[in-house]
């Protein structure tokens, strides 16, 4: 048995021994250097590593300090402090001095320690550039920024230049040759969404998509851009075949605003927002994409809640006791400072000029007042005093040449042993002359509730809707120069609760929408005649098109369930078209730029309208034709082909009469076309081609 052992330990021993020799030798040979560095196996672990900038990103230096001495220097110091606290507790400060003594004095820069490094680096980006007075602006930086400035090489070089993204020609709308505007509907209960082109006698579709907006869409003011909503944030399309220019995160935004010159994008947000970081409402450089600044929001109870001057270079917000005014494109408050104003109510800028109107309230026995003031200089171009105001509204002139205050007055007042009680409320309108010399202010009064107010864009009438059903009236001013406002009509017992005027100024739709079912005048305010009456029943939306040819009518899915339709009619009241659309929700049509023609051009052009006219109806009857537009296409690019085909022939034709005349021994035929005399008709006729025909009997 011990040797049956003996033989068997002796074999697995061999066996033991072949395995051994069989098994691979991961050893590496010697000298060998292998490429993998430690970065790439112990990531995670050297990450944790820990670096000298760790603990030293909690300090900041704060450059362009003014140089004071020992006797300045708690007074700077102060103020230095209040202004760096506002990011977080100030754990410790370094003021470098430089001299002996009592003259000594600072260097112009400081080291300032927070508790953590989010708090510097908020007072970093909060205060880098921050101006102090006009000679001081503050350079801040965090610490570790040093080491990297003092890596900078001496030989500066170029940054690679990064590829250019084009996207196309963003004014390609306003390439039509027949000057045809763009609309855009939503459609299907918000699924899908469309672009058409307005030509007759259909639209033609330029771009469809489904999902292309969650909620709704904007057009910027001059009809750029196309904002989307998603849950995520904004999108913006544009170019000529609508691709995606921009995009601008902010989780669950509601509202959105465009700046007059469409070179920033504002968006509201109730669900991003901290003490630390403002997110709830957001300026974004619509170009590069950029965040320029956050805001918090008490309330978005009104919208927009910043509103921008007519050029777009200052933005202003309504806050306790003072207005705040802000400037492009450093989003900085204007001079460092707001402008105090004890209980403003509200404020309006004007559309062209860089001028801002604001309220306030009575207090006491101190009346109520408006107020113009000039932006930046703060200056008061006109105070009027209001008296027993209940509530103003402030409505501008799109050319600003007119402010109209609607001022809600209490009518009288009677004593009684518990106070001043008021027996009603009056109704006026305070018209400032923007452009007179010193702005003088013309009244008119209404005893009666004014539902509806709207300026004529391009001229200097208004209109009123005034009075209580079922007696209500609509009366039209004109504002004339160093004059009083003249009433040029009232129309009486109308159905109507808004005004629309046409863009091009003179047509205007009075409309009876939603609970007036729908009642439709079009009215021609040059001789106040009503060129139609119509009727699109629960209509909630009209809408002008950019050049006042036309105008729509529609009945919203988001207002009403049923007879979801958009119409389009002429500014004369003619219905031109009807599209019925399940779950119709909404119609824009895309705004134009402002026109580059100067008044005396566009007087011009209407003076020899009749030249153009022939030209405009014949291609009028060509889009009301039957004709495909594709044979219509096809036709004028025969007529095109032909043009160009004959003007090469002509060029050839003259290239070649040298050879002509000398052909004909001298004779220049081209010069005695007109002397068909000189000339002997010749006719020659020649065999083209033979046909037989076999008749059979």
């Amino acid at each position: 048995m011990v040797e049956n052992h003996e033989d068997y330990d002796d074999e697995s021993g061999s066996e033991r021994e072949e395995e051994e020799e069989e098994e691979p030798n991961f050893s590496d040979p010697e000298g060998f250097l292998d490429d993998i560095t430690d970065q790439e196996l112990l990531e995670d672990i050297i990450r944790k590593k820990p670096k000298e900038e760790f603990g030293i990103d909690s300090y900041i230096v704060v450059d362009n300090v003014p140089q004071v001495g020992v006797e300045r220097l708690e007074k700077l110091q102060g103020v230095i402090k209040k202004i760096f606290s506002k990011f977080g507790p100030v754990q410790n400060e370094h003021w470098p001095m430089e001299g002996e003594g009592d003259d000594r004095k600072t260097k112009g820069y400081i080291f300032i320690e927070y508790e953590n490094e989010q708090h510097a680096a908020e007072a970093v980006k909060q205060t880098n550039g921050y101006k102090l007075d006009k000679n001081h602006t503050f350079v801040c930086n965090v610490f570790s920024d040093l080491e990297k400035y003092e890596k900078t090489p001496e030989e500066w070089e170029p940054p690679e230049p990064q590829p250019y993204k084009d996207h196309g020609n963003l004014k390609s709308f306003m390439l039509n040759s027949d000057c045809v505007d763009q609309f855009s509907i939503i459609y299907e209960g918000g699924d899908k969404t469309s672009v058409y082109t307005a030509t007759q006698p259909e639209p033609t579709v330029l771009m469809q998509r489904s999902k292309w907006t969650e909620t709704y869409l904007r057009w910027s003011p001059k009809g750029t851009y196309m904002a989307t909503f998603h849950q995520r944030g904004i999108a913006l399309w544009g170019g000529d075949t609508f691709q995606q220019i921009q995009k601008f995160s902010h989780l669950g935004v509601q509202l959105i605003d465009f700046s007059p010159c469409e070179r920033y994008l504002v968006t509201f947000s109730p669900l991003q927002d901290n003490k630390e970081d403002p997110s709830a409402v957001i300026f974004w450089d619509i170009r590069t994409g950029a965040k320029k600044r956050g805001f918090h929001s008490e309330s978005a109870a009104t919208w927009p809640m910043f509103k921008w001057s007519g050029d777009g270079k200052y933005f202003a917000r309504l806050g306790t006791d003072m207005l705040m005014v802000y400037e492009t494109p450093g989003f900085g408050l204007l001079e460092k400072k707001s402008i105090k104003i004890q209980a403003v109510k509200d404020f309006s800028w004007s559309p062209t000029d860089n001028t801002l109107a604001y309220w306030v309230p009575e207090n006491g026995d101190v009346p109520a007042r408006v107020t113009l003031l000039d932006i930046p200089s703060r200056f008061e171009k006109k105070c009027k005093n209001i008296f027993n105001v209940a509530d103003i509204k402030m409505n501008w002139h799109k050319n600003g040449d007119f402010l109209c205050v609607k001022v809600d007055r209490y009518a009288k007042v009677k004593k009684e042993k518990e106070g001043n009680k008021y027996s009603g409320i009056t109704y006026s309108f305070e018209i400032f002359r923007m452009r007179e010399k010193q702005i003088p202010v013309d009244n008119v009064e209404f005893k009666e509730p004014v539902s509806a107010f709207a300026w004529e864009p391009t001229g200097s009438k208004f209109a009123v809707i005034w009075g209580e059903a079922p007696r209500i009236n609509v009366s039209f001013y004109n504002v004339k120069a160093e004059a009083k406002v003249e009433l040029l009509k009232t129309m009486d017992r109308r159905q109507a609760n808004h005004l629309f005027w046409s863009p091009a100024g003179k047509f205007l739709v009075l409309a009876g929408l939603r609970q007036m079912n729908g009642v439709l005048e079009f009215i021609d305010t040059s001789d106040m005649t009503v060129m139609s009456s119509q009727e699109h029943f629960m209509a909630s939306d009209v809408e002008w098109d950019p050049t006042g040819r036309y105008v729509t009518t529609a009945v919203s899915f988001w207002a009403l369930k049923v007879d979801n339709a958009f119409w389009i009619w002429t500014f004369q009241g003619r219905l031109l078209q009807k599209h019925p659309m399940d779950r119709f929700c909404q119609f824009l049509w895309r705004p134009r730029p402002q026109s580059l023609l100067s008044y005396e051009q566009k007087k011009d052009v209407k003076k020899n309208i009749k030249k153009y006219q022939a030209q405009f109806e014949l291609k009028d009857r060509m889009s009301q034709s039957k004709a495909s537009k594709e044979m219509i296409e096809k036709r004028r690019k025969l007529k095109s082909d032909f043009d160009s085909w004959r003007a090469g022939a002509r060029e050839d034709y003259e290239a070649n009469k040298a050879w002509r005349v000398a052909a004909r021994n001298g004779l220049d035929t081209d010069s005695l076309s007109s002397n068909v005399q000189d000339f002997d008709e010749e006719i020659v006729e020649f065999l083209v081609d033979t046909k037989e025909t076999i008749i059979e009997e």
